[in-house]
């Protein structure tokens, strides 16, 4: 099921508990997202695809069908996927449900990682993501290994 096409109060979501997973996570780790499913109502999104920031959908299910918990599942490095994260975080905030469990999950090169909410919070915040890259430079070698953009731009550099 679709998360933005699925209706906030549809019976199946009432205390149920959610995985909103990254549309290509269908395609790209179809083994992470059936470990992580088992048990729990399955919604895709693709933000870059609808054209959307689902945070108001998700503070909408959030009130109207109280799920026991919701967790994210999306391909690492995408920036429109980590735009779920952010959009779960922020649905939380608005409806101030702080006591629904959140779980955070990317997975890349078929490993599952589950990453904190207060992560999700401090990407958001550039200017703290940078005080951690000049406190942990060797973080930019670990970036290359996992970025084309960063390899490129280092070589475009290196000329």
């Amino acid at each position: 099921m679709k998360l933005m096409e699925i209706w906030v109060k549809a019976p199946q979501l009432r205390g149920a508990d959610l995985l909103i997973a990254g549309e290509c996570v269908t395609k790209v780790a179809p083994k992470a997202l059936e470990q992580l499913s088992k048990n729990k109502v399955v919604l895709t999104a693709c933000p870059e695809a609808e054209g959307s920031y689902p945070a108001g959908k998700l503070a909408s299910i959030l009130r109207a069908s109280k799920p026991r918990s919701v967790a994210v599942l999306t391909v690492e490095g995408s920036p429109h996927c980590y735009t779920l994260h952010a959009s779960l975080n922020e649905a939380i905030f608005i409806t101030g449900l702080y006591e629904v469990k959140v779980q955070h999950f990317v997975v890349h090169e078929g490993q599952v990682y589950e990453v904190s909410s207060k992560a999700v919070r401090v990407s958001r915040y550039l200017h703290l993501v940078e005080k951690l890259c000049k406190r942990f430079p060797e973080i930019e070698e670990e970036l290359t290994q996992y970025s084309l953009e960063h390899r490129f731009q280092k070589e475009a550099e290196r000329r």
